[in-house]
């Protein structure tokens, strides 16, 4: 390769390193991500999960906590959305009108305990972080028992890979907080 050829490869890895810096990877950096993974319950979604967040790679054990927390935020808030666009379609049956509004309200709880979870990493009181990711989990029982209350109407077959999604993050979040000193 000519001297040009490589001036336009090191332009181009420059240019991929500038805009996409979560491709550079150091492997001690991604040791640590693995190893803190392999403590959790879901090591693939850990792995792919973190891999997902540039920040990952500089990040410390309570940092790869703190990112996840913020990815298991990310999906209650979303799930809690798609849930409130369902609210449109169901506008002439109250009943289920009522159901996905509790449902929405319970996500949007666990949200809010994933919140309180990542203050509480900050504040580096790791209890309380572990109680607030438990009722995050648990949040998304409520909504499936309000379809229990009500058995004319089933529970909505693409709610549930949504719930167990959430349920899985903050399964891992729970394995990497284990592994802080507390």
């Amino acid at each position: 390769m000519g001297s040009t050829g490589l001036l336009f490869l090191f332009l181009l890895m420059s240019l991929l390193q500038l805009f996409h810096p979560q491709f550079v990877l150091v492997s001690g950096d991604y040791d640590l991500i693995q190893k803190t993974c392999r403590s959790t319950k879901y090591y693939d979604l850990c792995i792919s999960s973190l891999k997902s967040d540039p920040n990952s790679p500089n990040a410390d054990t309570k940092g790869l906590a703190m990112i996840m927390v913020g990815i298991g935020e990310a999906n209650a808030t979303a799930i809690s959305s798609y849930l409130s666009s369902q609210l449109v379609g169901s506008a002439n049956d109250s009943s289920m009108k009522k159901i996905l509004k509790e449902c929405v309200n319970r996500y949007n709880y666990s949200s809010d305990a994933l919140q309180a979870s990542l203050q509480a990493l900050t504040m580096e009181a790791y209890d309380y972080a572990y109680v607030h990711v438990i009722a995050a989990a648990d949040y998304p029982n409520a909504c499936r028992n309000s379809f229990k209350r009500c058995p004319r109407l089933p529970y909505p077959p693409e709610l549930g890979p949504r719930e167990d999604g959430l349920k899985h993050l903050c399964d891992v979040v729970l394995g990497i907080i284990d592994l802080l000193d507390w």
